[in-house]
């Protein structure tokens, strides 16, 4: 499946939608190259475990300065093959054309500092876990909240193959967002069991979003402007 998102604006390389999915991809890869114990520990240097950021937030100090940062880390960081493709289809539909209407680099803080905050949001809620919050679930619902902020009426171009065939067909984006959320609906049955606690991340990251690119508006007025 192809899809084409229009747009009347100068076409701009979008590098740091590019840049995640490369990212999330390299170091999976990564990932699989190390073994079992090997791979366990690399998740939990690099992903939040709520009851350390917890206990860091109250011994304070430079502990506190490194669980923010894995708040960031953890986001490229994904639990098997279905997380992980799950997660790019869709930075990869949504983002294109919301990196062309935010600018590069504010798409890239959008992920960044949203999907972060979603991540801290659900070590907040399940402060007991002891088990690493990974994955960029909490920066594309961020992305998809951010989309239908910025194109509420949009209406997507797909490419469906049918055998031999292709066809074309267009329908609102809002279609698209429902299979979202179908498919972090699935993934929390037949995904890994930490996946199930992965809600609070998902309406953290939806509803940061949209504050964001609201916040935006004025930025990308001026950029329409200027381009």
């Amino acid at each position: 499946m192809f899809v084409r998102v229009e747009t009347r604006r100068r076409r701009h390389l979008p590098w740091a939608t590019l840049a995640i999915v490369s990212a999330c991809l390299l170091l999976f890869l990564f990932e699989g190259r190390s073994g079992g114990s090997e791979r366990n520990g690399l998740l939990a240097e690099l992903g939040t475990i709520p009851t350390r950021l917890v206990t860091a937030w109250h011994s304070g100090g430079i502990g506190w300065l490194r669980e923010v940062q894995r708040l960031f880390t953890g986001l490229f960081l994904h639990a098997d093959w279905p997380h992980l493709i799950g997660n790019l289809v869709f930075v990869l539909i949504f983002g294109f054309a919301s990196e062309r209407l935010l600018g590069s680099l504010r798409f890239l803080a959008l992920f960044l500092l949203c999907g972060a905050l979603a991540n801290l949001a659900g070590a907040v809620v399940y402060a007991e876990v002891s088990g690493p919050i990974i994955g960029s679930s909490g920066a594309v619902s961020a992305i998809v909240g951010a989309y239908i902020t910025l194109f509420p009426q949009a209406r997507l171009g797909l490419v469906i193959p049918l055998g031999f065939y292709f066809e074309f067909v267009r329908m609102p984006a809002s279609i698209l967002i429902g299979l979202w959320i179908l498919t972090q609906f699935l993934f929390v049955i037949v995904g890994p069991e930490s996946s199930a606690l992965a809600w609070p991340i998902h309406v953290a990251g939806f509803i940061l979003g949209m504050l964001f690119a609201f916040l935006s508006r004025p930025a990308i007025a001026r950029r329409l402007r200027n381009d």
